[in-house]
């Protein structure tokens, strides 16, 4: 590093009469060995409003660097302050953490080195706020297109829906689909209008962020360049001091030779200065400075000449050494205290732009990827609660029952009215037929309105024994088991027959099976043979009914009275704390919750050791139960339920709850004894 910026033999060439300062490294402030040049007592204000790194070396006092005495003309001659502000400070708290707290001493000290260090930085940051105004007009632009877009398909379906309500359309399950299938459409449309909300505010945040990067930039461009011209001055001014010398120094040779009675033709004057022009107007200076000694040969007045010069000279060689000194102290000041911290503030300004732009365009990947992947879950539902989805509504239409119905009605509403057209009976001799006989009711029997899928199950007695929205505890202690009946028995039918189904637990079953398996299971559970040709044709019905029997539980699997343990719990980062704070919430569950908990993730952990089959990771499952046996809470009341949307914020944690229980289920669930057995 001494050999970087100003070397030793600058200071020889100009007679420094401290030989020793010539040896101080200029980047001291970098040297793995020596201690850091910053004084708590010798801080220029101009620059006390910037941050200095904790990774920054330890300070060292003012004996240490010459010419510390100085830093106070430094100091006066620029009475710059600027304030920085943390222009991070726009981004949302979740940001803050991205400026790295370890600054790259290395980048710092290759910019020391360069002399092209600060307009480097300049332009770094000019092109980095380029950038950063780049995408803030994109995501301005885009959220006027996403919001007149969302905006758009609002209005449509509403409208929509309102005009056909108005009009003769067609009404049974066509109208049902119809609505929904809006509805999904408004659902889609208010994603869009939060997402261009988003957008709007993450364009303002990175506008404003530019702005106050630039404004840093030029407070620090210009304390800069007020250093380097107090720099450039003081060298100019050790400059003049240095010609003022060698002028008195010629002056004073020439009145020696005029004392020694030598001309000046043939004095060594004369061969000093045949060397060239500069030596020829010094020494003319010189003669007109001092007229007198060419006028009178006076040896009282030669010496008086000569010792007024003389004093002339003692004060300029004073004068000189002092602003050398001085510059000498400066320059240092400069290249190890005042440049680094400059650099360092542009540095940390330039991480500051990039970073935050960065975020917002990772911020912005994120949300695109969520609103493609929230239109995605609209169209087609993961769980059953959230809806069938609207490829399921349109198939939802039947277009036989709707016109059976409207048979009924048109000829329901026609049925007192005098008949138009030709008579359909009359007397034979007339010429009349008699009516052709029926063989049963068709299809489509005018009468026949009964439910289909309800005749079967009417057949099924009642035993009075309900199994869906009856209490977990009360469900045990009336049948007198240590499992309720239907876990068992839909869990064995699932081992045994969808381990290796695609999808399973995530892809949900027909509707109207659904509905049939769980009356029949409602009414007479033992009478139910799950392993009929009927239910394992598909097997994702029995899924189904299974976390129906879970949402519709009065009280949640994980109970109310822990949920907020459970996410407590949940939310912390490290896994081993997670997992013992889990693993103490679950043993606080009652027994009867214990117990089935204990046998369905059981249950779950082998149906994720066929993952490569089924594709039903520990975490896919966690999704699909993470609410499931939490339960939501519906807002307004406290209570929970399965079908609520006011526990939401809590999704997240829930899902990570029952991850990370089914991850460590040997722990929390498996005894020794067990494993040995």
């Amino acid at each position: 590093m001494a050999d970087e910026g100003y070397s030793s033999t600058a200071w020889e060439s100009t007679d420094n009469p401290d030989p020793n300062a010539s040896q101080t490294p200029y980047y001291g402030l970098f040297q793995p060995n020596s201690p850091s040049l910053i004084h708590e007592s010798a801080t220029a204000p101009a620059l006390s409003s910037l941050p200095v790194k904790p990774s920054s070396p330890p300070p060292r006092s003012s004996s240490d660097s010459l010419g510390r005495s100085s830093s106070s003309r430094w100091r006066d001659s620029v009475p710059v302050t600027i304030e920085r502000k943390d222009t991070l400070s726009v981004i949302p708290s979740d940001a803050i953490s991205l400026v790295e707290t370890n600054f790259d001493e290395n980048v710092l000290r290759v910019l020391c080195e360069l002399d092209c260090g600060v307009p480097l930085l300049l332009d770094r940051i000019k092109q980095s706020m380029v950038s950063c105004r780049e995408a803030s007009v994109f995501f301005k632009k885009r959220a006027v297109l996403e919001d007149e877009y969302g905006k758009s398909l609002q209005k449509l379906a509403r409208t929509t829906s309102e005009v056909y309500s108005m009009n003769d359309g067609k009404a049974g399950s066509f109208v049902g689909a119809w609505q929904s299938s809006m509805k999904i459409h408004e659902v889609m449309a208010e994603n869009r209008i939060r997402f261009a909300q988003r957008l709007n505010e993450m364009s303002d945040e990175l506008a404003s962020l530019a702005k106050e990067v630039d404004k840093n930039r030029k407070q620090t461009k210009e304390l800069a360049s007020r250093y380097e011209r107090a720099l450039q001055e003081s060298e100019l001014n050790m400059e003049k001091s240095k010609n003022r010398l060698e002028v008195s120094s010629e002056e004073l040779e020439r009145v020696l030779l005029q004392k020694e009675g030598e001309s000046l033709k043939d004095g060594g004057l004369q061969a000093k200065n045949q060397g060239g022009v500069a030596g020829k107007r010094a020494l003319g200076k010189a003669v007109a400075k001092g007229g007198l000694l060419l006028k009178g040969k006076n040896p009282g007045n030669i010496q008086r000449q000569e010792d007024d010069i003389r004093t002339r000279v003692s004060n300029a060689s004073d004068l000189y050494r002092k602003a050398l000194t001085d510059t000498q102290a400066m320059r240092q000041e400069y290249f190890n205290f005042q440049l680094p911290r400059i650099l360092r503030a542009l540095k940390e300004c330039a991480d500051e732009i990039d970073l935050g732009t960065q975020y917002h365009l990772t911020r912005y990947a994120f949300l695109f990827e969520s609103i493609v992947l929230s239109d995605g879950s609209t169209l087609v539902p993961v769980a059953p609660e959230d809806g069938i989805g609207l490829k399921s509504t349109i198939e939802s239409i039947d277009n036989r029952a709707d016109f059976k119905i409207y048979m009924q009605n048109y000829a329901y509403a026609r049925g007192g009215a005098a008949p138009r057209g030709p008579r359909r009976e009359g007397p034979a001799e007339e010429g009349f037929l008699p009516p052709l006989p029926t063989h049963g009711g068709g299809a489509y029997s005018v009468h026949t309105n009964a439910p289909v899928g309800s005749s079967h199950n009417s057949q099924i007695p009642d035993k009075g024994r309900p199994t869906f929205g009856v209490d977990l505890a009360e469900q045990m202690a009336r049948d007198n088991v240590e499992l309720p009946a239907i876990l068992e028995k839909c869990c064995t039918a699932i081992e045994k027959h969808g381990l290796q189904s695609q999808g399973i637990y995530r892809i949900s079953g027909m509707a109207r099976k659904v509905a049939s398996l769980k009356e029949r299971l409602d009414k007479d559970i033992d009478s139910v043979n799950l392993d009929s040709e009927e239910w394992i044709s598909d097997i994702n019905n029995v899924t189904s009914v299974l976390k129906m029997w879970f949402r519709e539980l009065p009280d949640p699997l994980l109970t109310s009275t822990l949920h907020q343990g459970f996410v407590e719990a949940a939310k912390i980062e490290n896994d081993r704390l997670r997992h013992i704070r889990l693993h103490e919430r679950v043993n606080d569950l009652p027994d009867p919750n214990y117990a089935t908990l204990k046998y369905f993730l059981g249950h779950l952990h082998k149906i994720a050791e066929y993952e490569a089959d089924n594709s039903m990771s520990i975490q896919n499952l966690a999704i699909v139960f993470g609410q499931t046996l939490f339960g939501q809470m519906i807002p307004g009341n406290g209570s929970f339920s399965g079908h609520g949307n006011g526990g939401m914020a809590d999704a997240p944690f829930q899902n990570k709850a029952i991850e990370t229980i089914l991850d460590h289920y040997s722990d929390i669930f498996v005894d020794e004894a067990e494993v040995g057995a």
